[in-house]
């Protein structure tokens, strides 16, 4: 028997569940095929991607379809993640969700991409920077695809103990921008160094730190590299894609975790990001919201104010 992973397991009866409240989603994509290049939905699939199989994203997503999956939530703004366009040329995409935002009511706010580490990355953050919508990068140092192999890349190029891409992290200071920051769980004390070196930088852990191991072990480690970048005030996070490669989205499960989550870093730093619709995979867009907003209903209204909404309209400047 084939396990079906897009179910998710142990929902709560939603009924009654207030809803009643404005979102701004701090992280989602959207795709057009033909207007940019993405190697990994096209010709070049991501072999170890967070969720296993992916072939039902390898199509077009548009602002329609956004809207469609989060039905009537009342999602007021939206923050656009780069959605891995081809990183050789990554004003592209900034470009053409620049030109899209002129006809369309959404995204509000673009996180682009630029490589840190090579000589013309300078250059090409003050090109994205130009773009009035850009108020932040995702550029992924490389990580290791295990736990285990964690050391193999420690002190490589383009990783976190790289000087060139710790001098061009640096950069982005002077265009203003923040940091949204992807690493796996087993890389977070690291990453804590790193953000140590830029203390005035706002920078976002996202996808909730990546919990990929879900053992007494691997949430203790997740655990303290979490602890070791909320000890620093500019770091914030975002509550996303709680989902697993070889498991349906669980609410018990990540009832704990965004809980333990909310507790270490606070809710005035943590900011509610669909991951959409790379999560739609494993839930709905208005499941995963339901769920959330059960998992904090005992908390004040300010405070669930302050992650669906307030968190994220301060860390952007929407």
């Amino acid at each position: 028997m084939v396990l079906d992973l897009s179910t998710p397991t142990n929902l709560p009866d939603f009924t009654g569940l207030d809803l009643d409240f404005d979102i701004i989603d701090s992280h989602h994509h959207l795709f057009d095929l033909g207007a940019v290049y993405y190697p990994w939905l096209t010709d070049h699939p991501e072999e170890h991607f967070l969720l296993g199989n992916y072939d039902a994203l390898k199509c077009n997503y548009a602002v329609a379809d956004y809207r469609a999956d989060a039905g009537s939530l009342r999602v007021v703004k939206t923050v656009h993640v780069e959605a891995e366009a081809d990183h050789d040329n990554p004003v592209a995409e900034t470009r053409w969700l620049s030109d899209l935002m002129e006809t369309s009511d959404m995204p509000h706010a673009i996180v682009a991409h630029a490589w840190l580490h090579r000589p013309e990355s300078e250059a090409v953050l003050a090109e994205q920077a130009s773009f009035p919508a850009v108020c932040g990068i995702r550029s992924k140092p490389r990580t290791s695809t295990t736990a285990a192999a964690r050391e193999e890349v420690r002190g490589q190029p383009v990783s976190l103990q790289d000087p060139a891409w710790r001098k061009g992290l640096g950069l982005l200071r002077q265009h203003g921008l923040s940091w949204d920051l992807r690493v796996p769980y087993w890389h977070l004390v690291e990453a804590a160094e790193v953000c140590a070196l830029y203390p005035e930088l706002a920078i976002v852990v996202e996808h909730t730190g990546l919990a990929w191991d879900r053992s007494p072990d691997g949430l203790d480690e997740w655990g303290r590299g979490m602890t070791a970048l909320a000890a620093m005030a500019h770091v914030h996070l975002k509550i996303s894609e709680l989902g697993l490669a070889g498991a349906p989205w669980d609410y018990q499960d990540n009832r704990a975790l965004v809980r333990q989550a909310i507790e270490t870093f606070g809710f005035d730093r943590c900011m509610f990001a669909s991951n959409f619709p790379v999560a739609g995979l494993r839930i709905s867009y208005v499941d995963q919201v339901s769920a959330i907003a059960h998992m904090i209903q005992d908390c004040s209204a300010a405070e669930r104010a302050a992650l669906f909404h307030d968190t994220a309209k301060k860390f952007y400047r929407l």
